[in-house]
This record gives C-alpha cells, sequence and structure tokens, in this order.
C-alpha cells in the first residue's frame, strides 16, 4: 500500500494525536486503581499505541 509513502504528513499527524489519545487513556486508567474499568481503560490505551506503532511501521513494509 503506498498511500502512506505518499501522504506522510497524514501519517504523522494521526499517529501524534493517536499517541496522546493513548496516553491520556492509560493515565487515566491508571488513576483508577482497584476498578476493572481502570483496566479496560489501560488495556485500550496500550492498544491505541500498538496502533500507532503499526502505522509507524507501514512504510516500511516488503511487498
Amino acid at each position: 500500500m503506498e498511500f502512506w509513502k505518499e501522504h506522510p504528513v497524514l501519517r504523522i499527524v494521526l499517529m501524534a494525536v493517536l499517541f496522546v489519545l493513548a496516553m491520556v487513556l492509560v493515565v487515566k486508567g491508571w488513576q483508577m486503581t482497584g476498578q476493572l474499568a481502570g483496566l479496560g481503560v489501560m488495556v485500550l490505551g496500550v492498544a491505541l499505541l500498538l496502533v500507532v506503532l503499526a502505522i509507524y511501521n507501514r512504510p516500511f513494509q516488503d511487498r
């Protein structure tokens, strides 16, 4: 997929927004210590961090 190679600014902005959102979710979940909902919020934040990593790595895939 050449889309990410052709649109680097979009990729960078999307990664920055998702990274900040993920960090906010992780910190908010951490503040909910002892609650199961807090664990769910942190897991969602970590999943978003993995999405950011996948977006970062996408242009470097060999196909």
